[in-house]
C-alpha cells in the first residue's frame, strides 16, 4: 500500500446529545472535541443529530398515521352512484 494515502482509522466516540446516547467505533473522521470515556481513556467525540436512540423508526415513537381521511377520500373518488 501506499504510504499516506489513507485517513487515520482509530476509534471514535458517536454521541446523541439529545438523548444522552454514545458509543464507541472506529472511524475516519476527525474532530476537535474529545471526551473521556468508560474505560478512562480520552477518544475524539463528533455530536450527531439522530442517532438509533432517537429516530422514530427504532424508538416507535412519532407515528402519525391518517387512514380515516384517506379512505374517506378514496370513497369520495370511488363511492358507486
Amino acid at each position: 500500500m501506499k504510504k499516506n494515502l489513507h485517513p487515520a482509522y482509530r476509534p471514535v466516540v458517536f454521541r446523541d446529545p439529545s438523548v444522552g446516547f454514545a458509543f464507541l467505533t472506529r472511524s475516519t473522521v476527525t474532530s476537535d472535541k474529545t471526551v473521556e470515556w468508560e474505560d478512562g481513556r480520552t477518544y475524539p467525540v463528533v455530536d450527531v443529530d439522530v442517532s438509533s436512540a432517537s429516530h422514530p423508526f427504532y424508538t416507535g415513537r412519532g407515528r402519525i398515521v391518517d387512514s380515516a381521511g384517506r379512505v374517506e377520500r378514496f370513497n369520495q373518488r370511488y363511492a358507486r352512484s
